[in-house]
């Protein structure tokens, strides 16, 4: 549902677009970006890297407004993933202090508009000052019943996968009477498949001869970062790149993908009504006919 006059969220629409198409019955509940383009935007105008990553915070800033207007109930951003600290030095350093100083300077303003905010990710491994900023603003907004505003920072989708495996495991030896982590002793080679001759031994029968529970594709959901999300029905990516670089990749799997050109930095508010109008016409089938 719209929480404001579709005029006061899109004032002055450009040319070819249509503000009054947008159905807010089809607004997705759940949107994710991957922000991608700060560095070419940078290099275009004879700029560092992390002029770039400043640049893209208005474009946060104006997405999470517009997001929160048209009724988002949960906007995902992929800020910093797992495989960015590979980049130089003094750009991570400096997006750290970005991310702390933009929390800090962003929280309460959030606050009052009542959004929530949250990461995922291995957030343990931030520095100190950016892992506080973080959990400051996790304090602060933590009842707020708003749109929850998702930062995955230190994110990986085949980390988290691995994670909530690992997760599972744990509650599910501890709750198996008679089992520890190592007391696999059920499963043999022929029963595991591992030999050539019990090549084609099945899992299924591994398992039972192992008197392990089945996992299910609800155990692994709930032990996600998400847990307690919907998945997204929307990823957009910026910056023309036609790839999801580890980002979200189970919850991903029946996703609407909208991809543009426009770097990141000069996403606004009208991108995104295009990318809604692209994803309000089109016909989900989540695998049927």
């Amino acid at each position: 549902m719209f929480h404001k006059p579709i005029d006061e969220i899109f004032p002055t629409v450009p040319a070819g677009l249509d503000a009054s198409l947008l159905n807010e019955e089809r607004v997705p509940a759940h949107v994710a970006v991957i922000m991608d383009g700060n560095g070419r935007w940078a290099k275009a105008r004879g700029k560092n890297r992390l002029s770039g990553h400043k640049a893209g915070i208005e474009a946060v800033r104006e997405l999470i407004r517009c997001a929160s207007d048209v009724g988002v109930r949960y906007l995902t951003i992929y800020s910093f993933s797992s495989e960015n600290w590979r980049r130089p030095q003094d750009e991570v350093t400096g997006l750290m202090d970005l991310f702390a100083r933009t929390m800090l300077a962003e929280a309460r303003g959030l606050h009052k508009e009542h959004v929530r905010v949250m990461t995922i990710g291995r957030t343990e491994a931030l520095p100190p000052k950016t892992r506080a900023a973080f959990e400051e603003a996790w304090e602060l907004t933590r009842d707020n019943t708003g749109m929850t505003l998702v930062v995955a920072v230190n994110y990986g989708a085949r980390t988290e996968i691995v994670d909530a495996y690992n997760a599972l495991m744990v509650e599910r030896f501890s709750a198996t009477p008679g089992k520890s982590h190592t007391d696999l002793s059920g499963i043999t080679e022929e029963t595991a498949g591992l030999t050539v001759d019990g090549f084609d031994a099945s899992l299924t029968e591994a398992i039972e001869h192992a008197k392990l529970p089945r996992i299910t594709e609800e155990d692994i959901s709930r032990h996600l970062y998400t847990a307690d999300m919907p998945d997204p029905d929307l990823l957009i990516r910026t910056s023309g790149e036609m790839r999801v670089s580890n980002f979200l990749l189970w919850q991903i799997a029946y996703a609407e993908f909208y991809v543009t050109d426009t770097l990141w930095p000069d996403f606004d508010r009208y991108e995104f009504l295009r990318a809604l109008l692209s994803y309000q016409v089109r016909e989900r089938r989540w695998g049927g006919v």
